[in-house]
């Protein structure tokens, strides 16, 4: 026979059970680096249709977990911009395939290699679909880092010294969506009073709210880490802050000097010792920069086992795709001159696939939107 939980320790069970936002969000960076390396269609909808599925499964009842249909709802917009651009503006790929020919406006002689109008072929047309969509699948891959470990989440990992940025970062990042909360709450109640909220009016009449409560939302936090004493700091050594300075610098530098080297041909010999060496001492400087932060971690999410599997199988997607797009570009780009379809290569489709593993290695979180009894996640 179950017995009831007290709501409290439930959530901290919950909480205990979630993989750590740090590998959530490694694992949707890498499957956006991956979509970069191809624009072959159908590589990219499966690269969608893998982040969406392990969302959709593992997502949290948060609000950032609602923007997740805000970034795709962005991504498509994107993608119609692209293709806008490449009607109205021309594109550098000639074709022969002519689908309509808009009138085109003269343009002054220092403006050559730019035209208004003309002729739009079915080439241009492919090739900047192609070009949108590999935005677009990064868009979505950055909002289902969003859906399934929230900023919030994320800055309790950071290393001290990297902190007031990260608070910086994570304001930003979180202020999309209470503002995408807060016109969804407006237009609703606009709907139950029976007041329009479309159109210009209904713009209008919703958008001062949001600014306002904005305004608000932005004075009270303001308020609340001034009360909390943001930006203190601890008595450091003058000694040890030259130290953490000298290293994290000379490690950024190393680490560019190391990526550098991997690039180019000549750089072979030296790229990956500068690289480990400059990781090496930025990691020290942001240790011994830590010092500075006075604060501590209230519940912090351990790194395990689970959390190492979802990172490798996001690495391992962008790894084995980068690797495919060095061996056989053309399937990994499909060209449009001439125009033929896309077809989906055999093993970069089953590297796509191992996204998918954090669905089944990782239980399903029961702070699930889909799940009706689920406790809501404390923000």
């Amino acid at each position: 026979m179950d017995t009831a939980r007290a709501p409290g320790e439930l959530q901290h069970r919950t909480l205990r059970s979630a993989v750590h936002p740090g590998a959530w969000w490694l694992w949707a960076l890498s499957l956006g680096t991956a979509a970069t390396r191809t624009t072959n269609p159908l590589l990219l909808a499966l690269l969608i249709s893998a982040s969406a599925y392990v969302v959709a499964t593992h997502r949290t009842d948060t609000p950032a977990s609602h923007a997740y249909a805000a970034f795709a709802k962005l991504a498509v917009a994107v993608l119609l911009v692209r293709l806008l651009f490449a009607t109205a503006l021309g594109s550098p790929i000639p074709g022969t395939h002519t689908l309509l020919t808009l009138p085109e406006v003269p343009l002054p002689h220092w403006a050559q290699g730019i035209r208004l109008g003309g002729r739009v072929t079915a080439e241009a047309l492919v090739f900047a679909a192609y070009d949108g969509l590999k935005l677009a699948t990064l868009l979505i891959c950055v909002g289902a880092a969003n859906a399934l470990a929230g900023p919030t989440r994320l800055l309790k990992s950071l290393p001290g010294a990297l902190y007031e940025t990260g608070v910086a970062v994570v304001v930003a990042l979180t202020f999309a969506p209470h503002l995408i909360a807060d016109v969804q709450r407006l237009r609703a109640a606009r709907r139950l009073r029976g007041r329009p909220d479309r159109g210009l009016r209904g713009l209008l009449q919703v958008g001062l709210p949001v600014l306002e409560g904005a305004l608000e939302r932005s004075v009270a936090l303001a308020a609340a880490m001034e009360a909390r004493g943001y930006g203190r700091s601890a008595e450091v050594p003058a000694r040890v802050r030259r130290t953490t300075a000298a290293l994290t610098l000379g490690g950024l530098l190393g680490v560019c000097a190391g990526t550098y080297g991997l690039l180019t041909a000549e750089g072979g010999t030296y790229g990956i010792p500068l690289l480990l060496a400059g990781v090496a001492a930025a990691l020290a400087g942001l240790r011994l920069g830590g010092r500075r932060s006075l604060r501590t971690r209230y519940r912090p999410d351990p790194w395990d086992a689970r959390a190492w599997l979802v990172t490798a199988s996001g690495a391992a997607v962008a790894a084995l795709l980068t690797l495919a797009s060095a061996d056989d570009p053309e399937a990994l780009h499909p060209g449009v001159l001439p125009l033929v379809a896309p077809t989906l290569p055999l093993w970069p489709a089953a590297a796509v696939l191992l996204a998918l593993l954090p669905a089944f290695v990782v239980p399903k979180n029961p702070t699930n939107p889909k799940n009706p009894r689920a406790p809501k996640e404390p923000s």
